[in-house]
């Protein structure tokens, strides 16, 4: 048997595409009415994998009475059907409401159990065996999977992008041309910026503006920084870090930022490509404070500013892209050299028989 599960709304197609894989089998679909589950009467979960609808396939080694003793009963038989590990995790999900018991009670009461049975760890971030129990009214479903076919979002194996992101001021000219396309590119521009949490976003003119235009291009920053930190309050467990938005003068701004541990980069036409400068720009991410990055919108940025920077990039060459593009486009790029850099560092680390790097900054 195998518990499936598919986006909601999904259910017939997928049936009638394992259907299809494995010939006139018997599937519950939409069991006791819940949407987005099958139940496959078959064991040959390789063939239900081939479907894409499907989203999880799950074995079931067992199925048992909604009890939660009932279901802890068979710790036992688990464990033995896990063959060796080291490292487990309990997925429970449950549907109905007239269990004496929740989800939390059974991850941690079979959990305790096989713990004790197996002398493993508990690991709910990277399993070497995760086991799924399936609550379906007064039916549970028990079954195991490998701990590598869990698909997530945050791994050993990747580069936290945050870090980052969290040392970059991005210094942006403002695009002054009317009133209402000042606002819809500031708000696209303000919702980039939220969107890579960056350290701080500067506006930065360098001359007289129209105060007016000016005023709408700063209130469309605020409202697309808003509406995307809204989003990410509710998408993110973690805390979500507001960033701070200044107006500067784009020369004094320069002066600034000359520190001796700072990396200011230029984005123009007229720079390197990045292929070209990639080993510089590890080297100097390697010991970089902050990195600056300077961008202008429908006029460039003054030529006078180029002798400071330590990098002029092309990022796009034979292609301007739009101002509302450059912040996710430059960021991207850059985080192309710096994930190499991680990747170069971490394997440092382990000839020198050294954990994972945080050696950046």
């Amino acid at each position: 048997m195998i518990f499936v599960k598919t986006q909601r709304g999904m259910e017939y197609i997928a049936a009638s595409r394992i259907k299809d894989e494995l010939g006139d089998v018997k599937i519950e679909v939409r069991p006791a009415g819940y949407l987005g589950i099958l139940i496959v009467h078959s064991d040959d979960v390789e063939k239900v994998k081939e479907v894409p609808e499907v989203e999880r396939a799950i074995p079931v080694l067992f199925e048992v009475k909604s009890d939660l003793k009932e279901i802890v009963s068979r710790a036992e038989d688990i464990v033995k059907a896990m063959g060796e590990f080291r490292s487990f995790a309990v997925r429970t999900t449950r549907r109905g409401l007239k269990h004496d018991f929740t989800s939390t009670d059974v991850n941690v009461e079979l959990g305790r159990r096989i713990q004790e049975l197996s002398g493993a760890d508990v690991d709910l971030n990277f399993p070497e065996k995760a086991v799924y129990v399936e609550i379906v009214n007064e039916r549970t479903f028990i079954g195991v999977i490998d701990g590598k076919e869990e698909h997530k979002k945050y791994t050993p194996e990747k580069v936290d992008s945050t870090k980052f992101f969290g040392k970059i001021s991005f210094v942006q000219m403002p695009y002054l041309e009317d009133l209402r396309g000042a606002k819809q590119i500031g708000e696209r521009i303000g919702r980039a910026a939220q969107s890579f949490e960056i350290k701080e976003l500067i506006i930065a003119p360098y001359n007289y503006v129209n105060a007016y235009e000016l005023l709408e291009f700063l209130k469309g920053v605020r409202r697309g920084q808003t509406a995307r930190l809204k989003i990410q309050r509710k998408s993110y467990a973690r805390e979500v870090r507001e960033v701070p938005v200044y107006v500067h003068d784009l020369y004094q701004t320069v002066r600034d930022k000359r520190r001796r541990r700072n990396v200011l980069i230029v984005t123009d036409p007229t720079g390197k490509q990045l292929s070209d400068i990639k080993e510089e720009l590890k080297k100097a991410f390697r010991r970089a404070d902050e990195i600056v990055v300077f961008a202008g919108s429908r006029v460039g940025l003054p030529k006078g500013i180029f002798r400071f920077a330590d990098f002029v990039i092309d990022l796009t060459p034979y292609i301007t892209f739009a101002t509302e593009h450059t912040i996710p486009t430059t960021l991207i790029a850059l985080l192309d050299v710096y994930e190499e850099l991680e990747k170069e560092l971490r394997e440092e680390g382990k000839e020198n028989g050294e954990g994972s790097s945080d050696q950046i900054g």
